[in-house]
């Protein structure tokens, strides 16, 4: 007879072998079928709301790793809240305008931006922009990400750019837009003025000069001296030579003390603390020094410019440092923020001589037509020619960069339009306090840089983007903008979108009979757009408040730290100028991603890893597992090694699942549930670790500590699933009768951890668990089509026991310690499987007592064929192994006696008793009839 037909081996066509880049695919147009997405929102639909808010990601090429920790982070947390009963909706969004889409649709058509009508090329540009939504949305929704792709939130549409001009009027209302001549940062390859969060610092190699200002008039102070003032310096360092036609000041600190050094027939005024570092750079010894004066005592002197017919005014300002130069700043209000600052208290001209190409204009005289980077040379060499430069280095020094094209910028004064921080800058230090942020460091690195920050440049000279709703009197030039004229853009916008700015005269875009306060009734438009950054930081208006199924202030918003001085920035400033506080409850940010030895990843370094390819390789729920893995808050890393770990993690967790599923093909947990009462401790144990795992799993979604669930559940499916209790009651589910208690005992608890098991994972890896779903059994009321829409487990506390658990921990202590016996005896080819062991254990103390109450589960509990158990640890007994955890302990282990059973492999001396079934044991004959 054949009895392995007679064994409930575990059945089930949920694959061993995931398949996740096949399965996936088909998964997600079942969520689409299904309308999976919409039924989580229809169960929730009273509920309360749980609003985590999307940073729309940047609409220009494929996503990379960036994007797939960000977006994985928002999907495991909006699906946990929907498990949780929350109503969470997630309105995916993307920033449409901005230069680097301008860059591309003037790159894909050959054009130049001169010869093309502005309508005509705002249009390419949109083209190119939602071209690029369709792409990256259906990556998105690749990696597993739900949410309302059909209806996702873009900065281009008429009735977010609508909202966005009511944001900038209600700004301009309270007085908070004006227009200034300041030094912004300015890219001579885009030609446009870029905000803060637009710059990147990398290291360039660059001139380092320290040049001579002839003293011209030294306000009587050096008379004494006996010096020709003709033969006096002020010593100036600079590190961007192309500055110096614009210097109208030399700055000192007014509590430093300066020293005239003579060196030969010169004498030079330098800080003393920086005399040895300038005598180093410029080869100098032996100085005499003449006098010392403090920087205040030399303020109001004048100096002839080294190269151009004008003065150059001697200032103090306490933003000058002794960490490098001279202590004497080269000071150029038209390209610098603290050169503008102190220029502006000594009423010194905002000269600028560089145009927005980065050519020197008629200002910078003989330099007329080069490039900043030409005058760099030219200026160097006339400096060596009359003998001003004193020295020159070539350093390596961090310098701003343009994110969007990479080269240097440039700080430039040019006429731009302003948000006034200062208006409302307390308010949003005292809103950032009102936010949780997490990592808590957050509060202080937003707060201090809203503190420190200066007004924000909003005008960009650019022609795709949302136009700033000002007009100007053609009489007079004064600029209008009024709750009515806002009120007139605003109703237009929202019919037309912002292509009505360039299509329509002003006449058209401003309400009848407009007059400006000189009576002049012709005006024209203002030509700039805005920053794109007021274009996202306006989402929280032009989203949450549009929307039906969304409301304000959102509860969440998460983002890379990079995002500080961005996004959560641009929208904090925004909402607390119009609507007093900020738009978030709660933000989270995440580090950047990085490769596995923790470097930056660069198509340079060639360590770049394209996420569409870890699908195609692994599947998206392997990526998935990924982003709950690493502690997300500081930087995560990456690597081909890494995902092979991961996978394997993967595969433990799969087959955990899959053996449950197998051993339930015939359970129906309507019907065949088994009582917790009726229960033995093995059961009950199994029970008691599930209660910790759902209140440590739970805890942790409930904390955003991904990682912390990621191991407890990797731990579960192998330490207390797989290599215990899964294993253990291997024998009773496939050797009991189907319908007997003890069988369905062990299934009864198999289906309540699996129900618990895929419901916690289901935000993690969601195509598994909802695979994994579909295969196992369910309760009337959970038969539902999506992991999605069943409910979140409960920690059931008449579960928890604790004296069960302290007895069972000491029974797992103890089976440790005969594992080591049976090792050294199958080391020793004494036996094979444990079932060819007989195990005796010799005991004393608690140990003995403790076994003695627990004798019935020794055997089933160290899967072998016999235990037997003796009191005392006896002279003269070969033991093959004595405890060094456990002093009151010694085990010998032997071959079990008896023939080995046909149908359960135990070894018993009942084997052969049964003339029907002589080669099997007594238990096996028992079921059997």
């Amino acid at each position: 007879m054949d009895y392995s037909k007679t064994l409930n081996l575990p059945q089930t066509e949920f694959a061993m072998r995931a398949n996740l880049p096949q399965k996936e695919p088909l998964m997600l147009e079942e969520w689409d079928s299904k309308n999976i997405y919409k039924k989580a929102l229809d169960k929730n639909k009273n509920n309360k709301s749980f609003i985590l808010h999307d940073g729309p990601p940047y609409a220009n090429g494929d996503i990379h790793l960036g994007h797939t920790l960000n977006k994985v982070l928002k999907d495991i947390i909006v699906r946990y809240k929907t498990m949780k009963g929350f109503y969470s909706p997630y309105v995916p969004g993307w920033d449409t305008h901005g230069l680097p889409i301008e860059l591309q649709a003037i790159k894909k058509l050959g054009i130049k931006v001169s010869d093309v009508d502005p309508v005509k090329f705002r249009g390419m540009c949109k083209d190119y922009a939602l071209s690029q939504v369709e792409r990256q949305k259906e990556q998105f929704k690749r990696l597993g990400v739900i949410g309302d792709f059909e209806n996702p939130y873009l900065t281009l549409t008429p009735e977010f750019e609508a909202k966005q001009i009511e944001v900038f009027g209600e700004m301009a209302k309270k007085g908070y837009i004006y227009k200034g001549l300041k030094p912004v940062y300015w890219c001579p390859s885009c030609e446009t003025a870029l905000a803060e969060a637009e710059i990147e610092y990398a290291d360039e190699t660059s001139n380092s000069i320290y040049v001579k200002f002839r003293v011209k008039d030294d306000k009587g102070l050096f008379k004494n001296l006996n010096v020709d003032l003709n033969n006096i310096y002020y010593v100036i360092w600079t590190t961007t030579t192309w500055t110096l036609p614009a210097n109208l000041a030399i700055c000192l600190g007014p509590e430093f003390e300066y020293v005239l050094a003579k060196f030969n027939d010169e004498v030079y005024v330098i800080a003393k603390e920086l005399l040895e570092a300038v005598k180093k750079a410029a080869n100098l010894e032996n100085e005499e020094i003449l006098a010392t004066f403090k920087g205040s005592e030399l303020e109001g002197q004048t100096c002839y410019h080294p190269f151009i017919d004008r003065e150059s005014l001697v200032i103090v300002g306490d933003h000058v440092t002794l960490e490098s130069g001279t202590g004497c700043v080269h000071t150029a209000p038209g390209h610098g923020q603290e050169d503008f600052e102190i220029g502006m208290k000594y009423k010194l001209d905002v000269l600028n001589p560089v145009d927005e190409k980065g050519r020197f204009t008629e200002k910078a005289g003989k330099y007329q037509g080069l490039t900043y980077k030409e005058g760099n040379k030219a200026i160097l060499h006339d400096l060596k020619e009359t003998n001003m430069l004193l020295a020159e280095e070539r350093i390596t020094h961090s310098y701003p960069h343009c994110w969007r094209c990479k080269n240097p910028i440039i700080f430039r004064a040019t006429e731009q339009w302003f948000a006034s921080i200062d208006g409302f800058r307390k308010e949003a230090v005292e809103a950032v306090k009102e936010v949780e942020w997490i990592p808590g460091w957050g509060e202080d690195r937003i707060a201090s840089m809203v503190q420190d920050r200066g007004d924000w440049c909003i005008s960009r000279q650019r022609i795709w983007g949302v136009p700033i709703p000002i007009f100007y009197c053609e009489d007079c030039g004064k600029e209008l903008i009024t709750e009515e004229t806002i009120a007139k853009v605003v109703e237009i916008f929202k019919e037309k979108g912002s292509d009505a700015w360039f299509e329509m005269d002003a006449k058209d875009l401003l309400p009848e009979n407009t007059k400006c306060e000189c009576g002049g009734q012709k005006f024209r438009k203002e030509k700039d757009i805005m920053d794109v950054w007021f274009d996202s930081g306006s989402s929280h208006a032009g989203v949450l408040e549009t929307r039906d199924d969304l409301s304000w202030p959102a509860d969440m918003y998460l983002e890379g730290n990079d995002q500080y001085r961005g996004w959560f920035q641009s929208s904090l400033l925004t909402a607390v100028a119009t609507r007093g506080r900020a738009p978030y409850r709660t933000v989270i940010t995440h580090g950047m991603v990085v490769d596995g030895e923790g470097k930056k990843m660069s198509k340079s370094l060639g360590n770049g890893i394209d996420p569409m390819d870890v699908i195609k390789e692994y599947g998206a729920d392997v990526l998935r597992l990924w982003v709950s893995s690493a502690d997300y808050k500081t930087d995560v890393r990456i690597s081909k090694d890494i995902l092979k770990q991961l996978s394997e993690v993967y595969r433990k967790i799969r087959n955990t699942a899959r053996y449950m599923i197998g051993n339930l093909y015939d359970f129906d947990p309507n019907k065949d549930m088994v009582d917790y009462s009726e229960m033995n401790e093995l059961d009950k144990w199994a029970l008691l670790k599930l209660q910790h795992l759902t209140k440590e799993v739970t805890e942790a979604y409930e904390g955003y500590e991904f990682h912390i669930l990621y191991h407890a559940i990797h731990n579960f499916c192998v330490v207390d699933m797989s290599n215990f209790y899964l294993d253990i009651i291997k024998d009773r589910l496939y050797t009991e009768k189907p319908d007997s208690k003890e069988r369905r005992a062990a299934q009864t608890v198999m289906y309540r951890i699996l129900n618990s098991l895929v419901k916690m994972i289901a935000p993690v890896l969601s195509f598994t668990a909802d695979e994994i779903w579909k295969y196992m059994p369910h309760t009337f009321d959970e038969k539902v089509d999506s992991v999605l829409l069943a409910d979140w487990p409960r920690v059931l506390e008449e579960y928890v026991d604790e004296e069960l658990e302290k007895r069972w921990d000491n029974i797992l202590n103890i089976r440790g310690e005969v594992s080591k016996a049976l090792e050294i005896a199958r080391n020793n080819k004494l036996i094979g499987h444990s079932l060819n062991a007989k195990v005796e254990i010799y005991a004393e103390g608690d140990t003995y007592k403790f076994l003695n109450e627990v004798r019935d589960y020794l055997q089933t509990v160290f899967i072998v064929s016999k235990v037997e158990l003796y009191e005392g640890i006896k002279d003269g007994v070969e033991y093959t192994f004595r405890s060094e955890e456990n002093k009151e302990l010694a085990v010998v282990v032997s071959v079990a006696s008896g023939e080995k059973c046909e149908r359960c492999w135990v070894y018993s001396e009942t084997v052969g008793q049964d003339s029907e079934h002589p080669t099997l044991c007594s238990r096996c004959v028992s079921v059997l009839k």
